[in-house]
Order: C-alpha cells, then sequence, then structure tokens
C-alpha cells in the first residue's frame, strides 16, 4: 500500500525496490481491496501499421507497473486500499483509434487517468478529450513537440490548450527537438556533408524530418528527404533513386517506426546502400530492441541509432530489476518503451497517492507538477507547470509539464547479433563507452 506517511523517495527505495526483487510474486494475496479499482487507460499499438512488437512490450510494462503496486496492497484513499487496474487500448498506431480509445476510455470505462502512448498520431487526438474531461494524461514514448509546446501559448499557429484552469496533459518522453538536436550535432561533428532523411508520413515523422532538417541545413550539410506510409513494404522504387545518384550520400537517418522501418533498413543493406563504406545507416530508435532488430535486419551490423532513456550502464537498481524480468520475457535488453510506459504506471499511482483522490482529476495535476521521485527511467520532476508558470526567455514551449532530463544518446552495433547492452555509446562524448564517435564498418572499436 502506498503508506501516507512515508516521505515519497523513501518509500519508492525501500517498497518499490522490495516489490521488484519479489517480481510480484505475492501479488496481492495479503490484501483487502475495496470494490472499486482504480483505472488507468494505457495506450499501445498492439496491431499494424502500429509497432506491434513495441505494443506488446509496453503492455507487458503496464501489467508488470500494475502487479507491482497491487503487491503492496494498491493505492491507499483516505485509509482504504483500492487495486490498479491498467486496460490497455490498441492504438494500431492511427489518430482515429487514439480519438476512439479516449472515447471509450472516458465514457464507457470511465477511467482515473491516461497514460504511455507510442506514435505522437495517437498522443495528438486523444489528448484534446482527456483535456476537456479533465482526465490527467501523462505520455510516455511520443515525441512531437506540440504535445507539451501548446500547453499555454500558441503554437504553430495553433490556440493555447489551456490560458485559464488546469492543464491535464503532461510528458516523460523527449520532445523530438530534445532527440533530434543529439543527432544533428553528432552528424555535424561527424563532419557530414550530404544526408538522407527517410521519414513516415506521420504527425511523428513529418515535424521530425522538418526539425532535422532545418537544422542541418542550418549546418550548411545538404537534405534530401523520402516520405513513406507506415505499412509500405517494397522501398525499391526509392533505393533505385538513391542509388542512381552520382555520389552516395555520407548519412541516410530512418524516421520509421517499427516493422516498417525494419523493412527499409534491411532492404537498404540487401541492396549494398546502408550500412556501408560510403554511407553511414542511421536506424529508428526502437533499433535499440536488439532481439526484434537483429531478427527483422539481419544484415544491420554497424547501424547506429538514437537511444532515448538511460542506457544500460547507467541503470539504477529499479531499472535492473525491470530489466531482469524484461529479458526473461523477452531477451535483449529493456528499450526505454519497456522503461517509460512502465515509470508512467507508477507516476500516475504516487500522484494518485499524493492527491489522496482518484477522482479529483486537478488535485492529481497539482501532484504531478510537484512531484520528485526516482524511478526506472531517472529522477522525475516537471521544471514548469502552473506550480511555476514563468519559461524564462528562450526557453522551448515545450517545456511546460515535460520532464527536462530524459537521457539521449548515439549508440552503435559493430558485432553481428550484438546485445544492446553491448552496443557501443558513441555520443555525445560525455556518455561514450568505446573512445569512439564513429565505428567504421568493417572494424572494431
Amino acid at each position: 500500500m502506498l503508506k501516507k506517511f512515508f516521505p515519497l523517495r523513501t518509500m519508492v527505495a525501500l517498497s518499490l525496490l522490495l516489490l521488484l526483487s519479489l517480481g510480484g510474486a505475492y501479488a496481492d494475496g495479503h490484501c483487502e481491496f475495496a470494490d472499486e479499482p482504480i483505472k488507468l487507460g494505457g495506450i499501445a499499438p498492439l496491431s499494424p501499421p502500429g509497432s506491434t512488437g513495441a505494443g506488446v512490450v509496453i503492455d507487458w510494462a503496464y501489467q508488470q507497473a500494475a502487479a507491482d503496486i497491487n503487491a503492496d496492497c494498491g493505492i491507499d484513499i483516505a485509509g482504504v486500499n483500492h487495486r490498479l487496474e491498467v486496460i490497455t487500448g490498441d492504438s494500431e498506431g492511427i489518430s482515429e483509434r487514439g480519438q476512439a480509445l479516449a472515447e471509450r476510455w472516458i465514457f464507457d470505462d470511465e477511467v482515473h487517468g491516461v497514460v504511455g502512448g507510442y506514435h505522437s498520431a495517437v498522443a495528438l487526438a486523444m489528448m484534446k478529450l482527456t483535456q476537456e474531461n479533465q482526465i490527467p494524461t501523462l505520455f510516455a514514448g511520443p515525441w512531437n513537440d506540440n504535445i507539451t509546446a501548446n500547453g499555454i501559448i500558441e503554437y504553430e499557429g495553433r490556440a493555447p490548450r489551456i490560458e485559464d484552469g488546469v492543464d491535464y496533459i503532461f510528458r516523460t518522453s523527449p520532445a523530438f527537438s530534445m532527440v533530434s538536436v543529439v543527432a544533428v550535432d553528432w552528424m555535424i561533428d561527424l563532419g557530414l556533408q550530404d544526408v538522407i532523411i527517410m521519414t513516415e508520413n506521420t504527425d511523428y515523422g513529418i515535424p521530425a524530418a522538418a526539425d532535422e532538417r532545418a537544422r542541418l541545413e542550418a549546418a550548411g550539410i545538404a537534405v534530401e528527404q523520402y516520405n513513406f506510409e507506415l505499412g509500405t513494404e517494397d522501398f525499391v522504387p526509392v533505393l533505385n533513386r538513391v542509388l542512381a545518384r552520382p555520389e552516395p550520400p555520407d548519412a541516410i537517418h530512418v524516421l520509421v517506426t517499427g516493422e516498417t522501418g525494419f523493412n527499409l533498413n534491411q532492404q537498404m543493406a540487401e541492396l549494398g546502400i546502408t550500412p556501408s563504406e560510403d554511407t553511414i545507416c542511421i536506424a529508428e530508435s526502437y533499433a535499440g530492441d536488439s532481439a526484434q532488430f537483429w531478427s527483422a535486419v539481419p544484415d544491420g551490423n554497424y547501424c547506429a541509432f538514437t537511444r532515448v532513456g538511460a542506457t544500460p550502464a547507467l541503470f539504477g537498481e529499479i531499472a535492473h530489476q525491470l530489466n531482469d524480468r524484461y529479458t526473461e520475457a523477452f531477451g535483449g535488453v529493456a528499450p526505454s518503451f519497456a522503461l517509460e510506459p512502465y515509470d508512467s504506471v507508477l507516476l500516475m499511482a504516487h500522484a494518485i497517492d499524493l492527491a489522496d483522490s482518484y477522482k479529483d482529476g486537478a488535485a492529481i495535476v497539482a501532484a504531478l507538477e510537484t512531484i520528485d521521485i526516482e524511478l526506472a527511467q531517472g529522477r522525475y520532476h516537471f521544471t514548469y507547470g502552473s506550480h511555476n508558470p514563468d519559461l524564462p526567455e528562450g526557453t522551448p514551449t515545450y517545456m511546460w509539464h515535460q520532464w527536462p532530463d530524459p537521457i539521449v544518446t548515439m549508440s552503435q552495433y559493430f558485432v553481428q547479433d550484438q546485445n544492446a547492452l553491448d552496443a557501443a555509446v558513441i555520443y555525445p562524448p560525455v556518455f561514450q563507452t568505446h573512445g569512439t564517435d564513429y565505428i567504421k564498418p568493417g572494424t572494431s572499436p
């Protein structure tokens, strides 16, 4: 039970670590629960064209978190234990499905909060409904800047989500601008001159590519861009155009998620485009799930990828314990889309505990705004919100209700079938594990 008399950080360090070490084995057999559970809607892309492999992991992470909380007698509200239930909904990676999920959760399931996610299009489609219906929403996965940037001021011509009252939308995954700056700075530091961006035609891919392209071109790097629909299977017509170029590009960055992106990477490898001596392979961040990556991209050795979230070398005790369970269930190393949704459930549960209510959305928001807690991905806190509403000049607007400290690195495989735990962290220099910012194909660091 989430005891009110423990300081929150002390409770996490003692109680949660014990639960993780037990792996939820004792479930809730020793607990007495109220009839009414506390219900959260959990977003996961479980069907095509969504990233189904990631969706399975995300759902698993939700249920792990709920089991851990319920093993400790759930959430104590006014002295009564309530079981936590996460109702996972299949977003399919489609915005219309996201809106339908929000409607079902709010009007049929009567959830008390929404957590997780993966695709920006889904988050953008559902957050209007959760805001209007005062449902605390904690996105963990979507990157589109506008998810938090539109919280308090006009952004890209859109009216603010909230001018007066309570803003119910939070995010613990980084805004894409926080991710792209790492990849772009790495490409600039490498001295690249010619880059191709291959992106999905979604609310994640299009703005992500535009942001990255602007940064690269501002640095004097030539950029060519190709857009694809999720679910595309045959990329050869476009790849033949790449092969017909007078000179190969210095790098190709894939901003296509899930199975579609993996298919693209493998077809480029089969055609000898990248990874190659001439062209750097930069895969989508999902490549950090080594088991899925090598299964779908067996010729992808030497691909680099953005890793969002703590690298294994930086895992704390909670992340290590969850990673052990992930390895047992799936093999490989737990990616950010296992750690992020797990933490999102824990964060929402702790906010409900602090608010001492699961029905008072405004009180839960106030608790989230001032929360300070160490979980799998690191220390969570929110710098800007109604508790601190004045963003200093020059501060990006997406920092409103945005976790400011997600770890973003560039990693690279250099051994066939390599576990992501052993992949080289190549950028930023402060996180480098093998003393180099790039490993040429056919070499070892």
